[in-house]
């Protein structure tokens, strides 16, 4: 008899229902390379269903006024969110709410044991919404809802989160910047949207010495982002000793990717999860969620996903 898998997977034609517009690059065909990809895994997953957020959720995070802003331009049927760079559409708001509440769902697995670890494949992105602004395709921070959620109902003090994407996650870093109980660390192409993380940004206040950015070159692969994560991370994370790992899962760091011009390769992806993992088994019982992010060609994201997942569950 094959061993329970320990890794839960979130995935759901749902999210297909969140239309972009002609075009744009976060889109629906993104999304279905990779459920396809997924259904096609040989490896053990525990699929994993998910809730739908109520407002007290979003709320760990966001202000009210600005959820009422999301509720209102979805229902005026505006095609772009009024705070920011987001294409949203009538289905909008159902469907950030449900990648939301998958995510928690997630997290709450993961806390009762059902599972060591989990990916969600959510859209729309999350990390560079603030607390009170959607942008750069994003509504509502997932990863950032989901570290208060470990805080206030699970009982956790210290969070880790971190972030591959191309793109600096400027929204969790501004979520927590004043916060020395989640550290956000992030690895980036420097000089592109959103123009955030540089390497003197550390945080401030209570979070002085808990915000971590490595701004990387264009061109820049493995062969330097790999020590850096070994290196620098690992260094703080150890000092930090989190209770559980939150990885902000981009792979719109991958090459040939049409929005950034750094070169992880899949087996980047895949040695960046068991160094995760590794931290995670070392320093907070394995407990790591990771939940998806960027990455705009579908099939590199496809293969990238299917290499992360895979090494999250130990099969590679």
């Amino acid at each position: 008899m094959p061993p329970a898998p320990t890794t839960g997977v979130h995935y759901d034609a749902i999210y297909l229902k969140h239309d972009t517009g002609l075009g744009h690059p976060e889109c629906a065909s993104r999304y279905q390379a990779v459920i396809d990809a997924l259904d096609s895994a040989d490896f053990p997953m525990l699929q994993l269903e998910g809730k739908t957020a109520e407002l007290d959720d979003i709320l760990l995070c966001h202000e009210s006024w600005y959820h009422d802003i999301v509720r209102m331009d979805v229902d005026q049927l505006a095609d772009v969110l009024r705070t920011g760079d987001t294409a949203i559409c009538p289905d909008s708001y159902d469907v950030v709410m449900k990648a939301t509440g998958a995510v928690l769902t997630a997290v709450d697995a993961i806390l009762e044991g059902k599972v060591k670890n989990a990916f969600c494949a959510i859209r729309p992105p999350g990390h560079h919404a603030s607390a009170g602004r959607g942008m750069g395709f994003c509504i509502f921070n997932h990863v950032a809802i989901a570290a208060k959620h470990l805080q206030e109902r699970h009982g956790l003090n210290r969070i880790a989160i971190l972030d591959w994407d191309v793109h600096h996650g400027n929204g969790t870093q501004d979520i927590f910047y004043q916060d020395g109980t989640v550290f956000y660390a992030s690895s980036h192409e420097e000089n592109i949207f959103p123009y955030t993380g540089d390497a003197d940004e550390i945080g401030v206040g209570d979070g002085l010495g808990t915000t971590l950015n490595l701004p990387v070159p264009a061109g820049a692969g493995g062969e330097s982002i790999l020590p850096a994560w070994e290196e620098k991370i690992g260094s703080a994370l150890r000092q930090f000793k989190p209770q559980a790992i939150i990885i902000s899962a981009g792979f719109d760091a991958r090459e040939n990717d049409p929005i950034g011009m750094l070169n992880l390769t899949d087996n980047d992806f895949s040695t960046l999860t068991k160094m995760v993992k590794s931290w995670a088994d070392e320093l907070c019982e394995g407990r790591v969620l990771s939940v998806l992010e960027g990455g705009y060609q579908p099939e590199g994201l496809a293969k990238a996903v299917l290499a992360h997942v895979r090494a999250l569950s130990g099969q590679s």
